[in-house]
């Protein structure tokens, strides 16, 4: 603005030297020439006057578009700071997914996630009257589970489950387990490591009952430590133990090992296994072995060995399965000896063999690190199919005689047809005949020989 100024008035000066040679040339002429230089004069000053204020204007308007510009880029900072806090907000937040039930998983590896099942069994069981044994119609509620499991970060994690059945309440799995890579340590109340089948979640079983075996030689979970190590086709698995949770504290001890070789040959996944197992029993202990026949809803017993006298017992198994699309076979043996304080040790044994095939197009059994799995339908219903239908054939053997000990031998031929709609529930049928020799209940005459039938129905869900 001050330079307009000094524009202003050099434009005057430069009139004032002008007209001195116009004064030369007439008084009126100069006059004239004056007038018109001063009105030219005075409009230059207009104009001056005008180009200021309108710099004065724009000066305004840069000094207004300044602080709207520095408005909108510290504006545009706070937002990104939002957006950028959102996202990791966003990034902390829990996540969560449906497998059954809600899985929550937060950043760090935390995760949790609920867990249970529900069995409903119902059936009857048919024995020769002459026997004596209650037979016919029964139903239980034969498994109602609720439990957590979840992740801890650094590796580690956990389950818990009570199962409610039976009106009574009992602590199934209490673990705090660590991973690392394919190891992993196992400490609190869980699975030891007999087999296949006792290891195959009840969830999964080809039958409403496990081989007859498990039951009578008394698998159960126990408190202990164990360690298990998966690399490539090979599964280790080894712990020490003492007993159940409900029968602490005592004294005894187990050492239980298994080991699984599970390569895949094409569209073949094969299984090969074998396990070792000792428990050392107190002094004074005893154990009994018996079986209910197939179901588990009676609470008749046609073979037990009756009350042994046992410092520890030694068992043997062997396990062999093959999963081909549609079809699969499994069979296991085991091999139960009792140390005896007095008299000869005996060896009892239980084993099965087993063929099954889906019906449904797509469906196979599931398998997953050395244990049968999940059976997901390639057409579930809701999603416009009718599920995976599953028929499955089995012989189940125990013999409880041996050293002079007459428990009896049993003989099963069971058939089932298993219905699974979604991938959380099932509903089975199964019927089997149980062939008896040297049974504990005599029949007419004494025989001790006979047949036991026994059909069960089962509906399932699980998340």
């Amino acid at each position: 603005m001050k330079t307009l100024r000094r524009i202003s008035l050099a434009a005057a000066a430069l009139s004032c030297t002008m007209a001195t040679p116009v004064l030369a040339q007439g008084k009126d002429s100069a006059t004239d020439e004056l007038a018109a230089l001063r009105a030219e004069l005075a409009r230059l000053s207009a104009r001056v006057d005008q180009l200021e204020t309108e710099l004065d204007q724009a000066e305004t308007k840069a000094e207004a578009a300044t602080a709207a510009a520095a408005a909108a880029s510290q504006s545009a900072a706070s937002a990104s700071e939002s957006a950028a806090a959102a996202q990791a907000s966003a990034d902390k937040a829990p996540s969560i997914k449906f497998k059954g039930a809600p899985l929550i998983e937060a950043a760090g590896g935390w995760s949790f996630k609920p867990r249970g099942r529900l069995q409903y069994d119902a059936g009857f069981t048919n024995a020769p009257g002459s026997t004596g044994r209650e037979d016919g119609f029964g139903n239980e509620v034969r498994r109602a589970r609720l439990g957590v499991e979840g992740d801890i970060p650094g590796g580690f994690g956990y389950k818990f489950e009570i199962d409610f059945a039976g009106n009574e309440t009992e602590i199934t799995d209490a673990i705090l387990t660590y991973e690392d890579g394919g190891l992993k340590v196992n400490v609190g109340q869980h699975n030891n490591f007999q087999g296949l089948e006792e290891l195959t979640s009840s969830r999964f079983i080809s039958m409403m009952e496990r081989a007859a075996y498990t039951d009578a030689f008394g698998f159960e979970r126990r408190v202990g430590t164990s360690v298990q190590y998966s690399g490539g086709n090979v599964l280790v698995q080894g712990g020490l133990f003492t007993d159940n949770i409900s029968d602490l504290s005592n004294k005894n001890w187990s050492a239980d090992g298994r080991v699984v070789f599970m390569p895949k040959m094409g569209d073949t996944q094969l299984h090969f296994g074998g396990s070792l197992h000792f428990t050392d029993l107190v002094g004074g202990s005893t154990v009994r072995y018996r079986q209910r026949p197939f179901v588990h809803f009676t609470g008749e017993r046609f073979i037990n060995t009756g009350t042994l006298g046992a410092d520890g017992e030694t068992g043997y198994g062997l396990e062999a399965a093959a999963i081909n699309g549609p079809f699969h076979a499994a069979a296991e043996g085991y091999w139960q000896k009792v140390d005896m304080p007095i008299g000869d040790d005996p060896t009892f044994f239980g084993g099965y063999a087993e063929v099954g095939y889906f019906l449904t197009g797509g469906d196979s059994r599931g398998y997953k690190g050395g244990t049968f799995d999940r059976v997901k339908p390639a057409n579930p219903v809701g999603a416009g199919g009718i599920g995976a239908i599953q028929l499955n054939l089995r012989y189940d053997y125990l013999d409880l005689n041996d050293a002079g000990i007459v428990g009896g031998q049993q003989s099963g031929f069971g058939v089932s047809m298993i219905w699974t709609p979604t991938d959380y529930t099932r509903f089975m049928m199964n019927y089997g005949k149980m062939s008896y020799d040297d049974a504990v209940y005599a029949a007419s005459g004494g025989d001790t020989s006979y047949d036991v039938d026994a059909f069960g129905v089962r509906a399932q869900v699980d998340f």
